[in-house]
């Protein structure tokens, strides 16, 4: 498992990488994509912190965008658990409000009278900033939605079940209400621990990548 994982992470660091502000043109329409954070290594790499693909044709901009720039947390469960932490650290009480998804109007006539938008609009900024600021992320283009979604899943397995790339002391996700965040050392919390990369899988994998 651990050999696998090690091979992924050469591959996603020798291919090319992204940066805000993002360069639209340069990003393909499909595909899956792998974010790095500064300053948390993996097998002499940057370590993989977060993989996420899309389910609509043509939606991988617009997915990455949600991320780094609109500040909306339920639209971007990513945002949502960066705010979650930090709120989290600081033993915020807002942290309660801050879990609320108010996507729909049934939730907003519920729970729309609790939140605070000045303050959370600041929340929403600072997650922007520090998305911005330590997040870079390269992409393994796939049209195809199930092979994207398959991808997907298989790499977050692998890196999940590997004992050689936790994460660093100083990681913020340490600080998650999300104990699958905090053990597995990854912004997510679906398709952890599931069906891994086992090596001949993974190298006929990568030729087709090439």
């Amino acid at each position: 498992m651990n050999q696998v994982c090690e091979k992924l992470h050469h591959y996603v660091n020798c291919i090319q990488r992204f940066t805000f502000p993002i360069i639209e043109h340069l990003l393909p329409n499909n595909g899956v994509y792998i974010l790095f954070q500064k300053n948390e290594p993996g097998h002499g790499h940057d370590r993989i912190v977060r993989v996420g693909a899309h389910t609509g044709m043509n939606q991988l901009r617009s997915r990455l965008k949600q991320h780094f720039i609109q500040e909306n947390k339920d639209r971007s469960i990513f945002r949502k658990n960066i705010g979650r932490c930090l709120l989290h650290s600081e033993k915020h009480p807002y942290l309660e409000v801050w879990e609320k998804d108010l996507t729909t109007r049934k939730m907003k006539d519920v729970y729309g009278h609790l939140v605070d938008s000045p303050f959370q609009q600041m929340v929403e900024k600072r997650i922007t900033l520090f998305l911005q600021e330590n997040f870079s992320f390269c992409v393994i283009q796939e049209d195809d939605k199930d092979r994207r979604l398959w991808l997907e899943s298989k790499i977050i397995s692998t890196v999940s079940q590997c004992n050689e790339c936790g994460p660093s002391s100083m990681w913020l996700g340490l600080h998650s209400p999300k104990e699958k965040i905090r053990e597995s050392g990854l912004w997510q919390v679906n398709e952890l621990y599931k069906e891994p990369f086992i090596e001949h899988e993974w190298k006929a994998i990568e030729k087709t990548l090439k």
